[in-house]
């Protein structure tokens, strides 16, 4: 059986039909709607995925409350916006798979300049700085990362908003998990503005809600 890939989408109508038609053949995708109000959800499954409705707006509730609805020993999470390279999913999976390591995570190579815009990126490096200083051997908290299901939920993560992917980063660390670093391709999003990195304003919210976990 094929690793699910769940995909937290806010408004991305637009992105999602470049981004499923881009999936790994065969492989099962959770779309999960993030209190969307444009077409996402009608758009996902007419597209034929399987749509879970999380009306709690974050980040975090919408990536665990896919991981929660996944049925599949491996689950794969990638953001819904067409920024990065699916193809290097089926290998990630591989790895784990394979029991090389417990979690594969990617590294965001761009494709262009511009894709990553400079506050984005600086506050990239400073908090995979500071989880390298924790044993956490990781150069970026990418939204693309591989693992099994049942592995990431007793890892208990707390966090609903954009902290999500550093605590689950900090609380497999702790845990003695073996990393995976893998260079994905990053590319503008297919449609729309990202949230996160798409303004400085989203940056800072990112990194607060990030920072507060480092103390």
């Amino acid at each position: 059986m094929h690793p699910e890939i769940v995909l937290p989408c806010l408004d991305e109508a637009e992105a999602l039909p470049h981004v499923l038609a881009r999936m790994p053949a065969g492989w099962p995708v959770i779309v999960v709607d993030n209190g969307s109000t444009d077409d996402t959800a009608q758009v996902a499954r007419d597209l034929g995925a399987r749509v879970v409705v999380e009306p709690r707006r974050g980040y975090g509730a919408a990536v665990h409350a896919g991981l929660e609805a996944a049925t599949g020993e491996l689950v794969a999470f990638l953001d819904g916006d067409g920024s990065l390279d699916p193809g290097v999913l089926p290998g990630m999976a591989e790895t784990v798979a394979a029991g090389w390591a417990d979690i594969a995570v990617g590294r965001r190579v761009p494709d262009s300049a511009g894709v990553w815009p400079w506050h984005a990126r600086a506050a990239n490096a400073v908090i995979a700085a500071m989880l390298r200083a924790r044993g956490v051997p990781v150069h970026d908290i990418a939204p693309v990362r591989v693992a099994r299901r049942k592995a990431l939920l007793d890892l208990q993560i707390a966090d609903r908003a954009f902290g999500y992917p550093l605590e689950l980063l900090l609380r497999a660390g702790q845990a003695g998990w073996r990393f995976h670093e893998i260079p994905v391709a990053y590319a503008r999003r297919a449609g729309g503005r990202s949230k996160v990195s798409g303004s400085v304003k989203g940056t800072v919210r990112a990194g607060r809600d990030m920072t507060r976990l480092l103390r």
